[in-house]
């Protein structure tokens, strides 16, 4: 199984380095006094347009929201439908990459099989890859 691959920040075109600037700076706005665990997410739509957003917790655990969902929400609250790219930077302490949880990988492939970059705040090292590769098995809506 494929989950992508592993570049520099350097090689990725001006366009994505832009969204792993803006996860970066909206992770800083992350509400993590639970966890202090920071997410950052930006999305850019099909037709350039570019939205943000980040994890935000609640002491009643279930009721926090991903930066993932956080930023797929925002921009479907506002007519979007078709994504170009999505980016997500964290820092967890043993990992390279954190990737997307389960339920985060289903809201986003419902909306297609769009790149996905993933990286730490430093933007060294990007994991590029896609929707289906971290949600192969993903549930669809059947015709």
């Amino acid at each position: 199984m494929n989950i992508g691959e592993i570049i520099d920040f350097s090689a990725l075109d001006a366009e994505i380095q832009e969204l792993i600037k803006e996860s970066v700076a909206v992770r800083e706005n992350s509400y993590s006094p639970y966890s202090k665990f920071k997410v950052g997410a930006a999305l850019r739509c099909e037709d350039g347009s570019v939205w943000k957003g980040c994890n935000v917790e609640n002491a009643s655990f279930p009721a926090g929201v991903c930066a993932e969902t956080s930023v797929i929400a925002k921009a479907v609250s506002e007519g979007k439908r078709r994504f170009k790219a999505l980016t997500v930077v964290a820092d967890h302490d043993n990992t390279t990459f954190t990737a997307p949880c389960g339920v985060c990988r289903q809201m986003i492939v419902e909306f297609g099989d769009i790149p996905i970059y993933l990286t730490r705040s430093d933007m060294k090292k990007v994991l590029r890859t896609r929707g289906n590769e971290l949600c192969p098995l993903s549930f669809k809506m059947t015709s």
